[in-house]
C-alpha cells in the first residue's frame, strides 16, 4: 500500500542567534488534514518553528517543503500564496473598520482585485463569497460593527476569517485561544474548527491550554529547547513524563488528576 507524501515535510531544521539555538535538528511530517497542537513553555521554540515555516523567519540550515516544494529562501508573500496562512496571538485587522470592510479587503486580495476603494470591490460575486464567510465564522450580527468596539473573541474569529478567504491548505494559528474568556473558548473553538475542518485545511495551531489541545487536536508536537521532545496523540502526549515536566509542569498535572 502507497501513502500519500506528506503536505509538509520539515528536515534537519535549526535556527541559530549567535550562541543561542532556538531550534535544533527538527525533523516532522504533516500530513493532509492533520490538526496538530504545538505546545511548549515560553521560550522552547514554538514560535519561531512556525515563523520558520512561514518565512518570517529564515532557518540557519535544514529544509522545509510544502507539496515537495522547497520554502526556505522563499519571501513570506510568496509562501502565503503557495498556500500557507496564518493567524497572530494578537488579531491583525483593520480596527477602524468595519467587519464586513476587513472581510471584503481580505477577498480582494485573495481575488486580485484592486484596492483603490472598497466601492470598487462590492461586487456581486465578492458579496456572496463574503455573506458566506460571515455565516460560517458566525459574524453576521458584527457584520457593521466597528473592529475596535468588537470583543477579543469576535476579533480573534475575524482574524482567523480573513487569513482562510484565501483559501489556504495549510494554516497555522498562534494561540488562537489566547485573551479568551474560560466561558467562551470552547464556542470559539467549535466555530473556528468547524469551518476548517469543512474546507479540509490542515492546521497546526500553538496552544497553551491543555483542555483545547485535549478536546480539538489529532496530534501534539512538545517542544522543549528547540527540540521536539513529543510527537504522538494528545491523550499519550499529555500523560508523557518528559511532557508533564518540561511543558505542562508537575503541579499542574497533579492537579489535574
Amino acid at each position: 500500500m502507497i501513502s500519500n507524501p506528506p503536505i509538509l515535510q520539515v528536515r534537519d531544521l535549526v535556527k541559530k542567534f549567535g550562541a543561542v539555538v532556538a531550534a535544533n535538528d527538527i525533523n516532522v511530517d504533516i500530513s493532509k488534514g492533520e490538526i496538530v497542537g504545538i505546545i511548549g513553555a515560553n521560550g522552547a521554540g514554538k514560535t519561531c518553528f512556525v515563523n520558520m515555516v512561514t518565512g518570517y523567519l529564515p532557518p540557519t540550515a535544514g529544509s522545509i517543503k510544502f507539496e515537495g516544494e522547497e520554502l526556505v529562501g522563499l519571501e513570506t508573500r510568496k509562501i502565503t500564496h503557495a498556500g500557507i496562512s496564518r493567524s497572530f496571538q494578537v488579531s491583525q485587522v483593520f480596527h477602524s473598520m468595519t467587519v464586513g470592510e476587513n472581510l471584503m479587503i481580505a477577498l480582494a486580495i485573495a481575488n486580485n482585485r484592486a484596492l483603490d476603494a472598497l466601492s470598487l470591490m462590492d461586487t456581486p460575486e465578492l458579496r456572496s463569497k463574503l455573506d458566506n464567510v460571515l455565516n460560517r465564522y458566525k459574524l453576521n450580527a458584527q457584520k457593521d460593527t466597528t473592529v475596535s468596539a468588537l470583543a477579543q473573541g469576535v476579533r480573534k474569529l475575524l482574524d482567523i476569517a480573513m487569513a482562510v478567504v484565501s483559501k489556504p491548505r495549510i494554516l497555522l494559528l498562534d494561540e488562537p485561544t489566547s485573551g479568551i474568556s474560560v466561558e467562551e473558548k470552547f464556542d470559539f473553538m467549535d466555530i473556528v474548527m468547524g469551518a476548517l475542518k469543512e474546507d479540509g485545511v490542515t492546521v497546526l495551531f500553538v496552544e497553551h491550554d491543555m483542555e483545547i489541545v485535549a478536546r480539538y487536536v489529532s496530534r501534539v508536537l512538545a517542544f522543549y529547547q528547540g527540540e521536539i521532545i513529543a510527537d504522538m496523540p494528545p491523550k499519550k502526549a499529555l500523560a508523557d513524563k518528559k511532557v508533564q515536566e518540561f511543558v505542562i509542569g508537575k503541579e499542574h498535572h497533579k492537579k489535574k488528576k
